[in-house]
């Protein structure tokens, strides 16, 4: 079996606004606070929603966690996180196959650690794990 996808992010320059929107569009609910690094997300601007809110929790429909943040300052994108047990390690491997490193790893040694990286078609792709 493959990483599984355990993330997704929206992350624009008026966090407020994007969380409204798919709180209302979706049916979204968020806990605001910090993301795991200030890279992601301005602090206290970052909506976290429970994979519960994201589905019904069937099979098929069974929702991930994900984020909706961002700040002056941010560039808009839409992302997915896969699992990993070593960031660094699936960045590095990224990189060897064509792809390039854009992000981390960051975040907090022994807890959630992020890295981003670009696909050799220029996608953006985040990984996540503990190491």
């Amino acid at each position: 079996m493959g990483q599984p996808v355990v993330h997704f992010e929206i992350i624009g320059r008026d966090p407020a606004r994007l969380r409204a929107y798919y709180g209302e569009l979706f049916g979204w609910e968020f806990h605001t606070g910090d993301a795991v690094t200030e890279r992601v997300s301005a602090p206290g601007q970052y909506g976290f929603v429970d994979g519960g809110t994201t589905g019904d929790g069937t099979a098929i429909t069974g929702g991930i966690n994900g984020g909706v943040g961002g700040g002056a300052g941010y560039e808009s994108l839409v992302l997915f996180y896969v699992s990993v047990p070593n960031v660094e390690e699936a960045l590095s491997k990224a990189e060897r196959l064509g792809g390039k490193r854009v992000l981390g790893p960051e975040g907090t040694p022994g807890g959630l650690v992020v890295g981003r990286f670009t696909d050799p078609e220029g996608n953006l792709v985040g990984v996540a794990g503990t190491a």
